[in-house]
């Protein structure tokens, strides 16, 4: 009885470690979903848990394809010391990454490499009234540096600066092209950020700042045309917010 029972606890230790060891990438979609609320997955998912690729997208209703949200596909490769809690992983994509994104860390706190991610500006659109009327276009990139994230329960608190630059941006609703070029900083404090935004150049002039706080975001700020461009710019910015007149320029205030 008691060889019975060794051999059944081999076997099962051996099933279990062949498991973990061919345990297919698709794995780690699920768990993308889950974190994400389902607004993420993974699109052709390809290799094992330890070793694979595939390209990021939104989560798609039931029998509707994957759509890429980045461009290139994502590769990693993840140390099999995950399984005594330590964290250890390289994140490549040379079509969307500036360099190897390296995190390591323990299942309750990672720390995050600095990188940086091109990013497609129509997504902005995502963000509700008034960026899904005007359906910006151009380069957006967002860059971070060190970052630490613990996790807390059902929640990721994060610590440090995350920077999205926006250039030759773009509306289909203004026959002015570019916009201009703007620059948002992101400070991370736990499970808030507070953001800042400044104009780098254009003849739209964008400002404000706000905060991110569990999903939502508070914006306040104000856009107003460069000298000599009231007109060309009129009807783009009386439909980013109310008209304002502020000394001998109108100035319209951003809400978001």
């Amino acid at each position: 009885m008691r060889r019975l029972v060794i051999w059944f606890a081999a076997a099962f230790v051996s099933v279990t470690i062949t498991a973990l060891i061919f345990c297919p990438a698709a794995w780690i979609s699920y768990a993308l979903e889950q974190r994400t609320g389902g607004r993420l997955t993974l699109g052709d998912a390809q290799g094992t848990l330890w070793r694979g690729s595939a390209f990021v997208g939104g989560a798609p209703g039931q029998g509707d394809p994957v759509t890429p949200l980045l461009p290139g596909r994502f590769s990693w490769r993840l140390s099999p010391l995950l399984l005594f809690g330590q964290v250890n992983a390289e994140i490549e994509n040379s079509s969307a990454l500036s360099q190897t994104l390296y995190v390591t860390g323990t299942w309750s706190q990672w720390q995050v490499g600095p990188a940086a991610i091109e990013l497609p500006a129509d997504r902005l659109s995502g963000l509700g009234a008034p960026l899904n009327t005007i359906q910006l276009s151009g380069r957006m990139q967002l860059s971070w540096g060190p970052l630490l994230l613990v996790r807390q329960e059902a929640n990721t608190a994060i610590s440090g600066t995350m920077s999205l630059d926006l250039n030759d941006i773009s509306s289909r609703l203004s026959p002015v092209r570019p916009l201009g070029a703007y620059k948002l900083t992101m400070v991370w404090s736990g499970q808030e950020a507070h953001l800042d935004l400044k104009t780098v150049s254009g003849p739209m002039l964008l400002s404000g700042a706000g905060t991110l706080a569990n999903g939502q975001l508070h914006f306040s700020g104000k856009a107003e045309a460069e000298v000599g461009q009231e007109q060309k710019l009129a009807n783009l910015l009386n439909l980013l917010g109310q008209r304002q007149r502020v000394g001998d320029k109108d100035v319209f205030a951003l809400k978001l």
